[in-house]
């Protein structure tokens, strides 16, 4: 694949969007873990499940971090293979959320599936070979 195909022009916005999206996602998860649980899942969180959205939260600010720095950089190695890590954890979100592995599908799950799978083809877009 040619990493040139990811210019910097194509793969900013999208930087943008996701580092300002996990970002956004990672810190709520930090400081209000039981609201978002509640949020998400219809019910308040176990401490176990506290912790846990806490560790998300942790990860989904990292990847939030390293979008929003990589924003200027379209046409390195890193790039594209950060735009591969976001295809993967997109596509695995949405996998999780259909197969039922979060829990019964409900209004905010199913928007957070159609979110991600949106991002997940964005993804595909940027990480397709031209040739």
């Amino acid at each position: 694949m040619n990493i040139k195909s990811l210019g910097p022009k194509s793969v900013a916005p999208f930087f943008v969007l996701s580092g300002l999206m996990e970002m956004g996602a990672g810190v709520g998860l930090i400081l209000a873990p039981d609201f978002a649980i509640g949020l998400i899942f219809g019910s308040s969180g176990t401490a176990p499940a506290v912790a846990l959205a806490r560790l998300a939260g942790v990860a989904l600010a990292s990847l939030g971090i390293a979008c929003w720095l990589a924003r200027h950089d379209g046409t390195s190695a890193a790039s594209r293979a950060l735009v591969s890590a976001m295809s993967t954890y997109n596509s695995m979100v949405v996998a999780l959320v259909l197969t039922g592995s979060l829990g019964p599908l409900g209004p905010m799950l199913s928007g957070l599936a159609l979110l991600h799978g949106a991002m997940s083809v964005w993804c595909v877009l940027l990480l397709r070979d031209p040739s």
